[in-house]
């Protein structure tokens, strides 16, 4: 007994990882995050991270305003959260979040599906995009449910002149491209990471950039978390180099 109590203390005094699994398997850490981050590859990171390290990383995905709410008041208690750049800069204007952990993680644009094996139209310009969008029926998610992007594809739609004309259709059940799916329309207006989730239909490409279409991301550290220095290690997980391609795969382009 002498002999371990010893060779525990010198382990300690030396800085040996001896006693890192358990502490590793004690850790557990909550990740907030909304669908745009979750179907990008955040789920997929989190599972290897836990293969990695022994961390358990629960990710949860939801709506922006519960995800809001969920920080300051939720239980669990977050550790870790995603959101779009104007959400995230009023959470650090609350004190919700820890300023100095905060990672601009990168753009999700939206995009045009069409169902699988059907023509790719050019979309390289606004007015090249309104005239395939004219071309049929162009579904998008339902605005009324509070969904950030599809207040922003609704947005596009009805703010430049260059779209009047267009025959949309708003989906009553699920995403635009769950819709698209079923066979409801003839194109889809989406995000690409929830695109890339659906192997029936497939993207044409993202729509020009200065329409606007996009939704930038950032990851930052809940004030509320009680690891806060293994939920910064987290997203320092998620930002690393060689990580950059499996984001970009799933639809993210990572900021520079």
């Amino acid at each position: 007994m002498r002999k371990l109590a010893i060779a525990a203390l010198l382990a300690l005094a030396a800085g040996t990882p001896a006693a890192g699994p358990a502490a590793a398997q004690q850790t557990e850490l909550y990740v907030l995050t909304p669908g745009v981050v979750f179907n990008a590859g955040l789920e997929d990171l989190a599972k290897e991270y836990t293969k990695e390290t022994g961390i358990k990383v629960t990710v949860k995905a939801d709506g922006m305003g519960r995800i809001v709410n969920d920080i300051k008041t939720g239980t669990p208690i977050a550790d870790v959260v995603a959101l779009p750049v104007a959400f995230m800069d009023g959470m650090e204007a609350e004190g919700s979040i820890v300023p100095d952990t905060r990672a601009r993680l990168g753009r999700v644009y939206v995009g045009l599906a069409v169902p699988k094996g059907k023509p790719h139209p050019d979309i390289s310009t606004p007015e090249k995009l309104a005239d395939a969008l004219k071309g049929g029926t162009v579904l998008y998610s339902n605005p009324a449910t509070g969904s950030m992007e599809a207040r922003i594809i609704n947005d596009m739609l009805h703010r430049y002149p260059v779209f009047q004309g267009v025959k949309s259709k708003i989906s009553l059940k699920g995403e635009g491209g769950e819709a698209l799916v079923r066979g409801e329309g003839d194109m889809a207006l989406q995000l690409i990471c929830e695109v890339l989730n659906h192997p029936e239909i497939e993207l044409v490409g993202i729509v020009p950039e200065e329409l606007g279409a996009y939704i930038d991301t950032t990851l930052a550290v809940s004030s509320r978390s009680t690891h806060q220095e293994a939920a910064k290690a987290f997203v320092d997980y998620l930002m690393k180099p060689e990580h950059v391609a499996l984001w970009e795969n799933k639809g993210l382009q990572r900021m520079k």
